[in-house]
């Protein structure tokens, strides 16, 4: 009616908001989730009326349970199956120096357990399908133990250890949904718990560690502390955020730790060794009252009256507000200098070890911001666990290779004690420690050796996964862009992998090592993962299985590295002479002779120089590293590192992950356009008509820069010509035979002809430019001849 006082409403109650969560979140209610690694195990308590699901991930993975009642005795029955196996698998692991098992080892030890001629439950085959899920029902109360066995992979079998995943479901639900803390890291010294919205004070001894626990995730929690000699004698010098990045040189405008704190008088309270979350607050205070009063809820409960009341009985006087380390607050600042909060990344588990460099008093609150997203809404509890100063932790931080995903602590290559025979300046780098640069060289002189003589260099952190089965060649063929129908065995191509739409997931190496087996080399985890999900989409009859820790590698490269490995490298005569070893071909080969340490070595590398890599098991490496170290002192051979090794790639004019290509990048505007044959390759792949539009209506352009100017140019500094910005820097060095800056650039098509003069921004982009012109890329050895020949 046109009358109608009334105005027309939305119908209906309110609709909840729908937010996609990590599966850690989102699992149904009595349900947990854990994954044991390749070559790992776990413990998880069960009882009677429980469901256990074990899913084989990525196939072809051998499992063993072992079942134990409250008492320690072995008896299948527990999970209603019956033994068909010994331990052998789960024995070997025990039995090895893998220091992850630790706390397995602790837990079984604690209940007694005898593993000697113990019977298990063998499931899977390694011809297992990914995805296979077998599922068993909890009769009596007791522990399963989940292992995952394996050995060293063979390079031709590619009988790689992988991932399993175990799903509990709970018979009885628990009173208050709340998570299980995790093992201890070793046997701890004390245990402190952080009620919801309180704060506790403890003492740590100097060189004791300090783990802080997020017990249910999304919780933060302030950390203080102060030299306890110094509080002895009315000493108040607390921990100090301002000295503090004065110090390391970092003001952290974004989530993150320093790597040690110090008070105001410039000593060091402690050093941070592990940290699993990765977003923490560096830079603002813990909340205080005037916080909530200002934003009009006064009287609420707040970490510096906390802070107050647990430091008093220590000598502390009360303060107003407290600086402090702020742990799992996902804060930041905004291109506008503006203080922001989000929800913590933190999951339940999630910790951060600290180091205590003199004798502390500490203190540690449970935030009881319920006002804001910054402890999910709803605070929960925190929990510290010491442990003495003679354990050893290797320092750490995690990766997740997708939000589902387990977090990987950073590790040492097999290769590491070799190169930390050459130096001590080690950075993380794709979840391991690679040597930056070395102290008897530097990167300028290793720079050098590789353009002259020979270095090595250790690459284990890329990659790598098996592509097996009789449909891996379809596979390979739709996920890649290169024509790999094309490749015979023994062949290696380099080629990318995209999105449906165009943007690039990774580039890398693709090995054929027969008809239907193929390897992987790339740059991250979820390349992997993308490859699994779409043969599992497409029904195809394959497995891919992660290697990347039963495969390590060093990249020998220069001028002399043929010379260097011919003495070394011994080759089956059905193989390949190590002379014949064409580029962008590899083989399996030994060292020296017919017994010697199997090893691949492809003719492949990173440096735009002539060169090697060669591949091995991590048991073998510290023998690989001293064949080729040995060797290599009449070749002027060099170790590595990753500074030199930028040098090296920008000015050969290859293409580096989340600088000069990401997921919104296509091959051509990466400059590798080479790997996308659309005219000769007559298969359909992943990407393909995405990529020919962009192709045809390009919009940006990877090009060189020579830059008119000493100063250096960074990634992301921005290219114009007159005051519109047209561009920006990719990747950017000094050449030291060049003797100028270059640089990789990605401008508009519209400017992008060789010659344009552009000018590079600093300071606002504005006040201050350096002129520079686009020049043919690459750099150096555009034709590629040095690694050809």
């Amino acid at each position: 009616m046109l009358d109608d006082p009334y105005p027309k409403v939305r119908p209906g109650p309110p609709r909840a908001s729908s937010i996609t969560s990590p599966r850690v979140f989102s699992l149904p209610p009595g349900t947990e989730r854990y994954v044991v690694a390749g070559a790992g195990a776990v413990l998880v308590p069960v009882w009677a009326g429980d469901t256990l699901r074990v899913r084989n991930d990525e196939g072809g993975q051998v499992c063993e349970i072992l079942a134990a009642d409250n008492k320690g005795r072995v008896d299948a029955d527990i999970i209603g199956a019956t033994a068909n196996a010994q331990a052998l698998g789960l024995q070997a692991l025990l039995d090895s120096a893998d220091s992850s098992l630790r706390g397995l080892r602790m837990g079984i030890e604690s209940r007694n357990i005898n593993l000697a001629a113990a019977p298990v439950l063998r499931l899977f085959e390694d011809t297992t399908p990914a995805g296979t899920e077998e599922e068993f029902r909890i009769s009596r109360d007791g522990v399963a133990i989940i292992a995952a066995p394996g050995g060293a992979m063979d390079f031709e079998r590619q009988d790689t250890a992988t991932p399993l995943t175990v799903i509990i479901t709970r018979a009885t639900l628990k009173p208050h949904v709340r998570f299980e803390l995790p093992d201890p890291l070793a046997n701890p010294l004390a245990e402190v718990r952080v009620h919801s919205a309180t704060a506790e004070a403890y003492f740590v001894k100097a060189g004791d560690y300090i783990q802080i626990l997020d017990v249910d995730g999304r919780q933060c929690t302030d950390f203080q502390c102060f030299s306890a000699r110094k509080l002895d004698k009315g000493l108040q010098h607390p921990l100090d955020v301002t000295t503090t990045r004065t110090l390391m040189g970092h003001a952290y405008p974004m989530p993150g730790l320093h790597a040690k704190y110090y008070d105001h008088d410039m000593e060091p309270l402690v050093e941070v060794v592990q940290d699993t979350c990765g977003r923490h607050d560096a830079f603002a205070m813990a909340c205080a009252a005037k916080y909530y009063d200002d934003i009009g809820y006064p009287g609420h409960v707040n970490c510096t009256d906390n802070f107050n009341a647990a430091l008093a009985p220590f000598g502390a006087d009360p303060r107003p507000g407290w600086m402090a380390i702020n742990f799992f607050f996902n804060t930041g600042l905004d291109e506008h200098g503006v203080l922001y909060t989000d929800e913590p990344w933190s999951r339940p588990g999630d910790y951060v070890l600290l180091r205590a460099l003199t004798d502390l008093v500490c203190v540690s609150s449970a935030c009881p911001d319920d006002t804001t997203p910054a402890n999910g809404w709803n605070p929960t509890d925190i929990h510290i666990r010491t442990y003495s100063g003679k354990e050893t932790f290797t320092r750490a931080i995690a990766m997740r290779a997708t939000p589902d995903s387990e977090p990987k602590m950073t590790k040492e290559t097999g290769f590491h004690a070799s190169f930390a025979k050459h130096t001590g300046n080690f950075i993380e780098y794709n979840g391991y420690w690679l040597a930056n640069s070395f102290a008897g060289t530097g990167a300028v002189e290793e720079y050098w050796a590789c353009r002259q003589k020979s270095v090595i260099m250790d690459l284990s952190p890329l990659r790598k996964f098996e592509i097996t089965g009789p449909d891996a060649e379809a596979l390979c063929q739709y996920i890649f862009t290169r024509d790999v129908r094309k490749m015979s065995e023994g062949g290696v191509v380099y080629t990318a992998m995209c999105y449906p739409h165009g943007g690039m997931i990774d580039d890398g190496t693709l090995f054929r090592l027969g008809r239907d087996n193929f390897r992987w080399i790339g740059g991250n985890d979820y390349g992997g993962e993308w490859i699994r999900e779409q043969a599992e989409k497409l029904g195809l009859k394959v497995l891919v299985r992660s290697s990347t820790d039963q495969l390590h590698n060093v990249a020998v490269q220069g001028p002399e590295s043929r010379d260097l490995l011919r003495k070394i490298v011994w080759t089956a005569p059905h193989r390949p002479t190590f002379d014949q070893l064409g580029w962008f071909r590899f083989t399996p080969a030994r060292l020296h002779s017919h017994d010697g340490v199997p090893i691949v070595v492809s003719r492949t590398g990173y440096t735009g120089e002539l060169g090697y890599e060669v591949m091995c098991h991590p048991k073998d490496c510290a023998a690989v590293f001293d064949a080729i170290w040995d060797a290599g002192q009449d070749h002027g051979l060099k170790p590595f590192g990753l500074e030199a090794l930028d040098m090296v790639r920008i000015e050969a004019g290859l293409i580096f992950a989340g600088y000069d290509f990401s997921d919104q990048t296509d091959p051509f505007e990466a400059g590798i356009g080479f790997t996308v044959p659309l005219k000769s390759k007559t298969d359909d792949f992943i990407g393909r008509d995405a990529l020919i539009r962009r192709k045809e209506n390009p919009m940006h352009k990877l090009v060189g820069l020579d830059i008119d100017s000493n100063v250096d140019v960074g990634h992301g500094d921005p290219v114009h010509i007159g005051r519109a910005q047209v561009g920006e820097v990719t990747s950017s060095m000094r050449s030291p035979l060049l003797g100028k800056n270059i640089a990789l650039a990605r401008l508009d098509v519209a400017h992008a002809d060789l010659d344009t003069e552009v000018e590079i921004g600093k300071l606002d982009g504005h006040q201050k430019r350096l002129p520079a012109r686009i020049v043919p890329f690459a750099h150096y050895d555009p034709k590629k001849e040095r690694p050809r020949s």
